[in-house]
């Protein structure tokens, strides 16, 4: 092979090398700042899509996967209560419990923006190499307590349209002190609180799962290159 060639080819080969280290980045070649924006644009796009498809008439009623359905006990007697003639009343009261967590969800959005903006690096870091649902488990630590605060007494004002509701907190009460129901389906408002959450972080995980899956579907090239440094 004439010197011409081999030159040709050894400069072939060192710009495939070059281009190769400039896209095979791994997660410590990331600065702390990189690492730190691309995770908050991921728990922007994640946590603001959850809750623009939960947020919205039959985000809840319409998805298996997040449907509220009526507290166990109401559950179990359903078929007894169906045929005393309260069927009816048992379907209004599971799409007022749908329809109040659909209500809620829009409320987290402040608070999970909070959390996005609190975030530090460490924090990022963290996330960044934990499992495919740490960016959701932080949420979690982060916003469950104070989302309940803001949830609960909209979705009281909901369900206390239903006098079936009504029924089942005074009954939840009297059976209480016997601890025969847990604490979150004491009332009914504090179930669906309970179940609007559980719904949202799932969401919320499915979301981040999407986001680590492809990274750069999302079109932010910030999200792009922290998150396909990880795959």
């Amino acid at each position: 092979m004439s010197g011409f060639k081999v030159f040709k080819l050894s400069s072939f080969l060192l710009s495939i090398a070059i281009a190769s280290s400039a896209f095979a980045l791994s997660l410590s070649d990331l600065s702390n700042r990189d690492a730190a924006s691309g995770l908050k644009a991921a728990l922007e796009t994640g946590s603001l899509a959850a809750v623009s498809k939960l947020g919205i008439e039959d985000g809840f009623l319409k998805n298996d996967k997040v449907r509220i359905t009526l507290p166990d006990m109401l559950e179990r007697a359903k078929p007894l209560l169906k045929i005393t003639g309260h069927g009816k009343r048992l379907d209004e009261l599971e799409v007022a419990m749908n329809r109040a967590a659909e209500s809620a969800i829009p409320m987290a959005k402040p608070l999970l923006l909070d959390a996005v903006k609190s975030m530090s690096v460490a924090d990022a870091k963290r996330i960044l190499t934990g499992g495919e649902t740490s960016v959701t488990d932080f949420f979690r630590e982060k916003t469950t307590a104070p989302l309940a605060v803001k949830f609960l007494p909209l979705v009281k004002a909901v369900t206390d349209r239903s006098g079936l509701a009504t029924r089942y907190n005074a009954a939840m009460a009297q059976v209480s002190s016997l601890n025969l129901v847990p604490e979150q389906q004491a009332t009914v408002e504090a179930y669906v609180t309970q179940r609007a959450l559980d719904g949202l972080f799932y969401m919320i995980g499915e979301e981040e799962k999407a986001i680590r899956r492809d990274p750069i579907g999302t079109g932010s090239k910030i999200i792009g290159k922290v998150f396909g440094s990880l795959n």
